[in-house]
Formats: C-alpha cells, sequence, structure tokens
C-alpha cells in the first residue's frame, strides 16, 4: 500500500470511531495489506487522535491468548495505544452506548510503571523492577470493522480494537503477588460468567509487557514511566450493552466494577 491508501484508510477509521458507525473490512478493499501496512494505518489513526486533543497516557497488548491466535491465524500478539479519553475510573459509569459500535468486556492485570522500559533485551525482571503496582482492569474492546469480521491487519489498523478502560482502585506491588498463577472470577449482572488465570496471557503478563518492550523498542518506541499497560485478557470476551454490571476480581490483587450506560 502507498501513503495515500493507509491515510485513507485511516481517515475511515477516525470516521468511523467518532460517528460511531462500523465500516467494511480494511482487507475487503486492500486483500494484500500486510501487518506492516497496517502499522502504518494505525500511527495515521493516533496522529489524527491526538491532533483532535487526546493524550497517550499507555498502551495495550492484544491477542494474547492461544485461542484467538488460532482463530486470527496468528503467531503473535498485536498491540495499540491508550488515551485519556479511553480511561475511566472505579465506580464510573461508563457510556458505551454513546461512544462504542459493539463492545465486549476482558479482563485483565494493568501494570502502571515508575520507569521506562526500552526494548529489545527487556527480561521479566526489567518489567518487575520498572512496575510500580499492578491493578485488576476492565478493557472494554470495540471493532469499527462491521460486525467484527477482522482479519489480524483489520484489528491492528483499528489501534488493537480497543475501546474503553477501568482500573480498579486496589493497587499491590508486582513482587507481592505470582502474576502467573493468580486467578481470575469475572462475573456480570450479579452471575459469575468466567474464570482464569495470569498464565493465559503468553504464560504470564508479565511475559506479555516484556514482549511488548521488546516489540516496540524496535520502532524506538518507549514505554514510559507513569503509563498505563494493559497486558491482555485473562477470560473470553463478553458483550456488554447499557445496562450491565460487571465485576472482576484477582486474586492477590483486588477488583474492579463498571457499569455500563
Amino acid at each position: 500500500m502507498n501513503k495515500e491508501q493507509r491515510q485513507g484508510c485511516a481517515h475511515q477509521l477516525f470516521a468511523a470511531l467518532r460517528e460511531q458507525k462500523a465500516i467494511s473490512p480494511l482487507t475487503d478493499s486492500y486483500p494484500d495489506m500486510s501487518i506492516e501496512d497496517a502499522y502504518h494505518i494505525s500511527t495515521a489513526l493516533l496522529d489524527m487522535r491526538i491532533a483532535d486533543g487526546e493524550k497517550v497516557i499507555g498502551k495495550k497488548i492484544g491477542i494474547t491468548s492461544e485461542v484467538v491466535q488460532k482463530m486470527l491465524n496468528v503467531d503473535q500478539p498485536d498491540f495499540g495505544y491508550l488515551t485519556d479519553r479511553m480511561a475511566f475510573n472505579q465506580g464510573e459509569e461508563m457510556p458505551i452506548s454513546k461512544q462504542l459500535i459493539a463492545p465486549k468486556a476482558e479482563g485483565e492485570i494493568a501494570f502502571v510503571l515508575k520507569d521506562d522500559l526500552v526494548g529489545p533485551g527487556i527480561t521479566t525482571s526489567h518489567v518487575i523492577a520498572a512496575t510500580d503496582f499492578v491493578v485488576p482492569c476492565f478493557e472494554i474492546v470495540d471493532s469499527r470493522i462491521e460486525d467484527w469480521k477482522i482479519k489480524i491487519q483489520d484489528t491492528v489498523a483499528d489501534n488493537a480494537s480497543c475501546g474503553l478502560f477501568v482500573l480498579g482502585d486496589t493497587a499491590v506491588s508486582p513482587r507481592d503477588v505470582d502474576l502467573r498463577t493468580c486467578g481470575m472470577v469475572v462475573e456480570k449482572n450479579g452471575k459469575v460468567i468466567s474464570t482464569g488465570a495470569g498464565a493465559a496471557a503468553l504464560g504470564s503478563p508479565v511475559n506479555a509487557v516484556a514482549w511488548l518492550a521488546n516489540t516496540l523498542g524496535e520502532f524506538g518506541i518507549p514505554l514510559k514511566a507513569g503509563e498505563v499497560i494493559l497486558s491482555g485478557s485473562l477470560v473470553p470476551l463478553e458483550p456488554v450493552e447499557a445496562g450491565d454490571f460487571m465485576t472482576v476480581s484477582i486474586g492477590g490483587i483486588g477488583s474492579a466494577s463498571v457499569r455500563f450506560t
């Protein structure tokens, strides 16, 4: 793809984001789109959001589970950017009906950094040392592509299908909990709908953050002190709509909850 084609795709995604109107898969129009093309589109989309007043406050890792990787026929995760307009606080209502198209909630562990992580060469020990604390998190993913009919290139271009997120208000040191074996329980409207463990994200959420630091490091992009890093879902995605209430509890860390409007 040439620069004009990539820019055109970014404009389509930006319009879909702002107007809450899904578009046809980009890979339908550009079947030869590469992963590299998709990341260029994602960067152009981010530039448009920043020009519209948004500020980058972190990054997210997606497609960390083996099941989802097989579904999209890929063998690695992807990543996207978090902005200040995407963040919600514990107890704050999340207006998905006014902002998202086809939202799905996933429980995660979020890392908040106290030091920069600049790959390549980042190990899990580096990640632990650079992390200020971890918190329970809900990421509400969304796709600007119609009916979630995505290939890996579509979701990469679409900022890794990121929507909104909420962090819990309990924070612990990553040294005080086994992030590989910690269990997760997700409830929706008072009923348990899924369970998982830290190992679901590339064997450990710490591995996922190290992967992200090393992958971005190849492009000269650091994970910065103060940033929020979403490390990938530990449970299946759950469609949500206005009126739903969800809670995620993580052993040794705490819980986060969100009410959707």
